[in-house]
């Protein structure tokens, strides 16, 4: 039922164009493919960046831009949150003396009917919530989609030290936030999110109804995660706009085909302002990366918790990724009925902002998708950058 993924990377350079044009958009059924894997991906490559970043001459235009692409999602959903409480059992850097439980601010924006079904979206490790901004507002018409800032990330508060950052606590935040919520969930997790994900059901499957793991699964290599890790474990600081963009629109190349809309809205939100830095830096506790750099240096097991997944699964696959491995996907396969949606064009991890992409992901939720398919969706037309009339402004207040 779930046939090995075919990645355009493993293929020889003549045949990449026919794989791409033999793709197309299923609402049902399966993409068959009988082309045999030719060499092992190369975790160092990366697709080309496919336009040049929007330039800004100062930040008076970038914050301009900002508020018309913030403006979009105004008064859809509320910022809230909720106090975490670190457990002792995860300081293990803190003297016994010191260490105590306490309690840690996290944000995360709820979009929706109260009472509709709960998707709870968790990016990965460098991720904030508002990434899940195009997927929310698209979903929240019949679903109640809460997505969360991980601890020492976007709004949420950090923790006491650098050892506190672990999967273990992820595991834990998650949790809690959904004890939080009163209620199992249907959980999205992307690239680290996907990770606790699978331990928190493999600890609690009674809090989780369905999986959907983006670009995610219980085998990552250390190849990719020190790669990851390197990049980003640093401290950064942009005193221009075009500093700024040309950054992350390096670090956007795995993200597929996006508008620049899409792209400026997870760089606006993924920075914030720093008068001390005279500049945009980061908007994370640079321990956090640290931390993750500190375990990054192993390939990531979780086949154990994986045999304890016992939920309806949507497996989302960029073709072009180098954190989610065929071979990984077969063995994920064998025994369970997972659903699969192949992303072309895209590497590690899909950003969901896509129109195709969260049809699909819709179907999946309603149940019209069947379990053990495997299918692929084209890309969408880019969205309309002008949303409703007259343009809608953020105010101030949301540009923070």
């Amino acid at each position: 039922m779930n046939d090995p993924a075919f990645h355009l990377h493993d293929l020889a350079d003549t045949t990449v164009l026919a794989a791409v044009r033999r793709l197309q958009v299923l609402t049902g059924g399966a993409v068959r493919d009988d082309t045999p894997l030719v060499v092992a991906p190369d975790v160092n490559w990366e697709p080309p960046l496919r336009t040049d970043p929007r330039s800004f001459e100062t930040w008076n235009e970038y914050m301009a831009y900002a508020s018309r692409v913030v403006g979009r999602f105004h008064g859809q959903f509320k910022l809230k949150r909720f106090d975490y409480e670190h457990p002792v059992r995860l300081q293990p850097g803190t003297p016994r003396r010191l260490k105590r439980a306490y309690p840690v601010s996290v944000a995360y924006t709820d979009w929706g009917p109260a009472d509709a079904p709960i998707v709870l979206c968790c990016g990965g490790v460098a991720n904030v919530a508002t990434r899940f901004h195009y997927l929310a507002s698209d979903l929240h018409d019949r679903f109640r989609v809460i997505c969360m800032d991980w601890l020492g990330r976007g709004r949420s508060a950090w923790l006491a030290a650098e050892a506190d950052y672990s999967l273990a606590t992820y595991t834990e935040q998650l949790r809690q936030m959904i004890v939080h919520l009163g209620r199992p969930v249907t959980l999205l997790g992307s690239s680290m999110g996907g990770s606790a994900a699978i331990d928190l059901i493999a600890r609690h499957p009674q809090l989780v109804e369905r999986l959907i793991l983006n670009d995610v699964g219980p085998q990552i290599p250390a190849r990719r995660r020190r790669r990851r890790a390197e990049a980003i474990a640093r401290h950064y600081v942009f005193r221009t706009p075009s500093d700024l963009m040309r950054k992350v629109g390096a670090s956007q190349k795995n993200d597929g085909p996006a508008s620049d809309e899409i792209r400026f809205s997870l760089t606006f939100h993924q920075t914030r302002w720093s008068d001390e830095e005279g500049g945009r830096v980061y908007r994370h506790d640079t321990r956090a990366m640290q931390a993750y750099k500190a375990q990054a240096q192993k390939s990531l097991m979780q086949w154990r918790a994986w045999a304890k997944v016992d939920c309806r699964v949507l497996l989302i696959h960029g073709l072009l990724s180098d954190a989610l491995l065929g071979s990984t996907i077969r063995r994920m396969s064998q025994g369970k009925q997972i659903t699969i949606l192949d992303i072309p064009e895209t590497g590690h991890t899909p950003l969901l902002a896509d129109r195709n992409q969260i049809a699909t992901v819709r179907q999946w939720l309603d149940g019209e998708l069947p379990d053990g398919a495997r299918l692929s969706v084209l890309h969408a037309a880019q969205r309309d950058p002008y949303p409703g009339k007259p343009i809608p402004f953020a105010p101030a207040s949301a540009l923070r």
